[in-house]
């Protein structure tokens, strides 16, 4: 009889423990890790009375284990409504944590820099493309006949050498060493009449003050029937008039490209820092050769046409006064807030 009386005792005290620690739990990690303590398989309840259960008298046994269930019952409400207390608690919190004053000044944030190449590159599109031009794209990474063959460049021209351009797979595979591909698989696809510009990165084996291995070029191309030099000169005249924002006169100087014939050098009539004048190359154009027409299917009795390409960085440096090229991949913030 006396340890009927005990367990009992012990119950109650367990019970009066029990829920102390309950109301001092913090959080709901608390409240679980305590569940699993006082009402889990190997918890106090189940080591301290519920084993002790089958060892008791018949008489006394159901009394014991009426009183462990109501103790069990208790605890886990207790544990409810704490936990019930607590989440409520914790929403609060959790709500107040997201709440933002808008009435507070923001964070200063650094304004970034629209890069001069990129500047550059977008006045010169807007330009052409309030002439009637579509800007065209195209891979970076070509084949021979793109590169070369379609554009009337034979395999011994320097161009085509390992030592100028630079090669994937030897002879075939390269990166574009200009954007003119872009006019070849546009013609492939397009029947004249057409206008286009080919603005993008191209890759050349050279590094110094006026050269990059990695550079940005502006190509362009026209094909329409009765296409001749005049309509070139004033395409060009009207494009660095309105990129330098003055008037500007430029010549042509005969030179010679694979894809262009007749074929020119244009220069610039520059005037120096000193006050002077002077002639300064600026890019190259000439009228399309009758074979580039052939390797895309035009007809060259039929349709004429002009194209030109030029540095987007050579315009950039004319155009902002610089004078090493390198300045802009060197990512001198110095540089770049001028």
């Amino acid at each position: 009889m006396s340890d009927h009386h005990e367990l009992l005792r012990n119950l109650e005290d367990f019970l009066v423990k029990a829920m102390a620690e309950i109301g001092n739990c913090k959080s709901s990690a608390d409240i679980e890790n305590l569940r699993v303590r006082f009402l889990g398989k190997k918890g106090v309840l189940t080591s301290e009375f519920l084993k002790k259960l089958g060892g008791l008298d018949s008489e006394i046994r159901p009394v014991i284990g009426s009183k462990t269930n109501e103790v069990k019952d208790k605890i886990q409400e207790a544990f409810s409504q704490k936990l019930l207390s607590m989440k409520g608690e914790e929403d609060r919190l959790f709500e107040e944590s997201l709440w933002v004053d808008i009435t507070i000044p923001g964070s200063r944030r650094e304004i970034g820099f629209e890069h001069l190449v990129k500047k550059t590159q977008k006045e010169m599109e807007d330009l052409f493309i309030s002439m009637g031009y579509e800007v065209k794209h195209g891979p970076e990474i070509e084949d021979v006949f793109y590169a070369f063959e379609a554009l009337n460049t034979p395999e011994w021209h320097p161009a085509r050498d390992s030592q100028d351009s630079f090669y994937i797979e030897s002879g075939k595979i390269l990166l574009r060493p200009h954007t003119s591909p872009v006019q070849i698989r546009t013609m492939e696809s397009i029947k004249p009449p057409l206008a286009i510009v080919s603005p993008g990165k191209v890759y050349r084996s050279d590094y110094d003050a006026t050269h990059l291995p990695m550079f940005h070029q502006f190509e362009g191309l026209l094909v329409d029937r009765d296409i001749n030099v005049s309509h070139l000169k004033g395409t060009l005249e009207y494009f660095v008039s309105s990129i330098f924002k003055k008037e500007m006169t430029i010549r042509l100087r005969p030179s010679f490209f694979p894809f262009t014939e007749p074929s020119f050098e244009v220069d610039l009539m520059w005037e120096d820092k000193y006050g002077g004048y002077k002639w300064l190359e600026v890019l190259g154009a000439g009228l399309v050769d009758p074979n580039v027409f052939k390797a895309v299917g035009y007809d060259p009795e039929i349709w004429s046409g002009f194209a030109f390409g030029v540095g987007i960085e050579r315009i950039t440096m004319l155009k902002y006064g610089l004078t090493d090229i390198r300045d802009l991949i060197r990512g001198d913030l110095r540089f770049i807030r001028q």
